[in-house]
């Protein structure tokens, strides 16, 4: 599906530059291909700098986890995740892959936590008594994921340092705001069906 909409995108941003050459505006096309590679650069230039950070924190957490951190914390978040996941027993895999997920969030490292996300969802489904349908313990866990606590927006801090930001860390408040009463609505809505 998102394959047709992006070359649905691309065959209407042509058909649109075709019409405006038609219409005599002869610069659009040299201006859209100038276009094309200012952004191409300013694409490889984020994701150049957001891989050293992916790669650091990805290292740092599997070093947190062959130390046995991951247990540590899976320990220490097991009251809150036992009351809020009844239905994953309490020393099952998923819940520490819950608490690192959850953690890589919570500093906001948005593309190191999509692994422990997915592997967490992974080990949640082998729960699953009906695998054709998520579980409450996965919606719940998808909810979370997705509104996510942010204390720490790394990401965020990052994109707005190499786009050049007088004061990057000024979105830290309202984020912080943002991302905790998306998370309790979430967790209450989810609650609640």
């Amino acid at each position: 599906m998102l394959n047709r909409i992006w070359a649905g995108l691309i065959l209407l941003a042509l058909a649109s530059a075709l019409f405006q050459a038609l219409a005599g505006n002869q610069q659009v096309l040299a201006s859209m291909a100038q276009a094309l590679i200012d952004c191409g650069k300013l694409g490889f230039e984020l994701a150049l700098g957001l891989t050293g950070m992916l790669c650091l924190w990805l290292g740092l957490l599997a070093i947190a986890e062959a130390a046995g951190l991951v247990a540590l914390l899976s320990k220490a978040l097991r009251p809150l995740f036992t009351h809020l996941f009844p239905q994953v027993p309490k020393d099952h895999l998923a819940m520490g892959s819950m608490s690192l997920n959850i953690a890589a969030n919570m500093l906001g490292l948005d593309n190191a936590a999509t692994p422990l996300g997915l592997r967490a969802m992974a080990q949640l489904q082998s729960l699953n008594p009906h695998p054709e349908r998520a579980t409450a313990a996965q919606t719940l866990f998808l909810v979370i994921n997705t509104a996510s606590v942010t204390l720490l927006p790394v990401s965020v801090l990052t994109y707005r340092a190499q786009l050049g930001a007088a004061h990057p860390a000024d979105v830290f408040l309202p984020l912080l705001l943002t991302s905790l009463s998306a998370t309790l609505i979430g967790i209450i809505i989810t609650g609640l069906c």
